[in-house]
């Protein structure tokens, strides 16, 4: 078994580093698959071999450890070069390959005296004469629970709030103790203010009520919200259940500005590709209805037509920006305070596009849109505001 587990990392190194490079070079993926198989095999083998470590100290540690947890460890190493290098993720799977071939050929070197590639990999008179240890049982338990796991979910919460800080260009912030928005306002020349607010579906109701308190009477309010006059969505998207669930109020029923002229700055669905419009309907059926055996089979039967990706990123954010950018500079005609409350993937771009036409930031102001709680620990005020039953 430990000969396995050897040869399976050597095997999912060799296919990995091949398979990436196919990808970076030729842009095939004949290999893709195997990959997988190879890999799901030695992910495996690596946690039932980590598991036996604390059971069987016959097992090399100085040897297994490594082997084990090469891969855990290069994707938590990994993760900033996603955050940061976003668009060059196929060279950062290469370089973790190259990595992961290095480094097998320093085991084989290491614990062989040479590179030589033999069976089994592993023989008896290599492992260490010893049985089984409840010291070395409880040893390992302990330095899991109070070493390894304490520091992966550290190192994960940092890197979940250098991802949300540099996707959101600062307009959202996530702390210990919640998600915070940075509400931006900018100035020009001519007396002209624009309001940036970043919004969320579902946040706290006392985070809505602040912010609309907040908008001058004589503002104009750039409104969210993609219409459906044509009826070409089979679903209504609602965060109701989210919201309810979290303890949280859903923006649509929370967010009610009281002050300035409302005015709907967002597209229709008809504007959106057919290939769009398939797939929201395709993701709001699976969040109405749930994960079930029809649901499933559609999903299953479902193929994503070439460059989705794109397509919805610019039907979804760049063809909405561009239309409210639009309302906006018309706008700013007609007042002399514009107010953008719209979600915060929105806001990057946005003052972009603003700081180009002569805005400049003259102030910033945080509010909590979601503070983290105990579990079953709900906010009290957004149960009173659902059991109230308070029409928008």
């Amino acid at each position: 078994m430990l000969s396995l587990c050897l040869g399976l990392f050597l095997a999912d190194a060799a296919v990995s580093f091949a398979d990436d490079s196919l990808i970076l070079a030729f842009n095939l993926h004949i290999l893709t698959g195997v990959r997988v198989i190879v890999y799901l095999l030695a992910l495996f083998m690596a946690i039932v071999i980590y598991g036996l470590i604390g059971l069987a100290p016959m097992i090399p540690k100085r040897l297994f450890l490594p082997v084990t947890l090469f891969n855990p460890v290069a994707y938590l190493l990994i993760l900033p070069f996603f955050i940061y290098c976003y668009g060059r993720l196929q060279q950062v799977e290469w370089v973790a390959s190259f990595c992961q071939v290095i480094f097998c050929l320093g085991i084989l070197y290491w614990f062989q005296g040479r590179i030589k590639f033999r069976w089994p990999l592993l023989t008896e008179s290599e492992l260490e004469p010893r049985r089984f240890s409840w010291r070395n049982l409880l040893a390992f338990l302990l330095v899991n629970a109070l070493v390894l796991l304490p520091a992966a979910v550290v190192y994960l919460g940092v890197c979940a709030a250098l991802a949300v800080n540099h996707f959101s260009e600062g307009f959202m912030a996530l702390h210990p103790g919640g998600l915070t928005v940075q509400v931006r306002k900018y100035v020009r020349n001519d007396g002209k203010t624009i309001h940036l607010c970043p919004m969320a579906h579902v946040g706290e109701p006392d985070f809505y009520r602040k912010l609309s308190r907040s908008f001058a009477t004589n503002s104009i309010i750039l409104l969210e919200g993609v219409t459906d006059n044509k009826n070409l969505l089979t679903n209504r998207l609602s965060y109701r259940r989210m919201a309810t669930s979290l303890g949280l109020a859903e923006q649509e029923t929370a967010f009610e500005p009281s002050r300035g002229e409302l005015v709907a700055a967002d597209v229709d669905v008809e504007q959106f590709t057919t290939q769009t419009i398939d797939f929201l309907n395709l993701a709001m059926l699976l969040h109405v209805r749930g994960v079930n055996l029809n649901t499933v089979r559609e999903l299953a039967e479902y193929s994503p037509p070439p460059h989705l990706q794109e397509q919805l990123l610019d039907d979804l954010l760049t063809k909405r920006n561009r239309h409210l950018l639009g309302e906006l500079h018309a706008r700013l005609s007609e007042s002399d305070d514009i107010v953008v409350p719209w979600g915060v993937a929105h806001m990057p771009e946005i003052a972009k596009d603003i700081q180009k036409s002569g805005f400049r930031l003259e102030q910033t102001q945080e509010y909590v849109v979601i503070r983290f709680r105990p579990a079953g620990h709900k906010s009290n005020t957004a149960a009173k505001e659902r059991g109230s039953g308070t029409p928008k």
